[in-house]
């Protein structure tokens, strides 16, 4: 079975992307299409939920995942164009009003724990290109990344010398984010294929050092990913990247594809324990973000 029609039947945010990604529809089409989730669905309801001071939630990190962090991580998942009315005044509010840290800062522009500065980086970069709150933040999360390649929250608390694949996924999403705002971010781009090349060298899921599964879960797909890493978050991440493909990859997309089930769907098989605003794909059932980031991945590995 096809899956596109079932993926076009749904929310624009599935949609547009999937125009984008899996059709080659025309890039007019697309855009209108990608106008509609500021405006209807899920990207329509999240809007309609931020409060007067800017914030979604009780917090601005914590409680997850109703949070003001959180939730415009779903809405940059979701591609809610950031140039639209609505968007813009949105944002407007967010840096009026949210800040965080001890030292408060303006939320766009925190710098500290390695993992919330990637999500801010990409944050800052997505919805906020136009002023130079991601170049601070980029410099940082440069600044903190460790001899292997990768990241971890743990290296200013506790000296850790090791990357994680949680922090590390984080930041390089996040400066992705900030190359495609600024075009031009040589040191960014480096910055990020040092930790692409962190995950590559250990299969997307293993120990470098023992080459066991460093974790059984991250072969269990959800999405949202909150500040989770697993191993079809990495591989989409590789595929905006257009990183290079090699069979170091294999297990991973072996992996991909043996989720697929009879129907030509992906299921959600994993959802993360906290507040949501609204549930939008339950655990267990035919996922059309599953399907779609599955069917991109192996469409730029060459598998399609």
């Amino acid at each position: 079975m096809d899956p596109i029609p079932w993926l076009l039947d749904g929310d624009p945010a599935i949609r547009w992307q999937v125009m984008r990604d899996l059709t080659d529809a025309t890039e007019p089409a697309v855009h209108r299409m990608r106008a509609r989730v500021a405006r209807e669905g899920w990207g329509a309801r999240l809007l309609d939920l931020q409060h007067d001071d800017g914030g979604w939630g009780e917090g601005v990190y914590s409680p997850k995942w109703t949070s003001t962090t959180y939730t415009l991580l779903v809405l940059r998942h979701l591609g809610v164009p950031p140039q639209a009315p609505r968007v813009r005044r949105a944002v407007a509010a967010v840096r009026r009003h949210q800040t965080m840290g001890r030292a408060n800062q303006p939320l766009f522009r925190y710098r500290g724990e390695t993992c919330i500065t990637g999500m801010v980086l990409a944050l800052a970069s997505y919805f906020d290109p136009d002023s130079d709150a991601a170049d601070d933040v980029a410099r940082f999360l440069r600044s903190e990344q460790l001899g292997d390649g990768g990241w971890n929250c743990e290296a200013s608390r506790k000296g850790s010398t090791r990357s994680s694949f949680n922090t590390t996924v984080s930041a390089i999403e996040g400066l992705l984010e900030y190359e495609r705002a600024r075009k031009a971010a040589r040191t960014a781009t480096a910055a990020r294929r040092r930790g692409e090349k962190y995950l590559i060298s250990r299969r997307m899921l293993r120990s470098l050092s023992t080459g066991e599964v460093v974790n059984p879960r991250w072969k269990a797909f959800s999405f949202p990913p909150r500040w989770h890493y697993d191993v079809l978050r990495g591989l989409d991440h590789l595929a905006a990247a257009r990183a290079k493909c090699d069979d170091r990859l294999d297990e991973a997309l072996d992996l991909v594809e043996s989720k697929r089930r009879p129907d030509g769907t992906w299921p959600v098989q994993n959802h993360h324990a906290g507040l949501e605003h609204f549930v939008m794909e339950r655990t267990g059932k035919p996922s059309r973000w599953n399907t779609l980031r599955a069917m991109r991945v192996l469409r730029w590995a060459g598998r399609a």
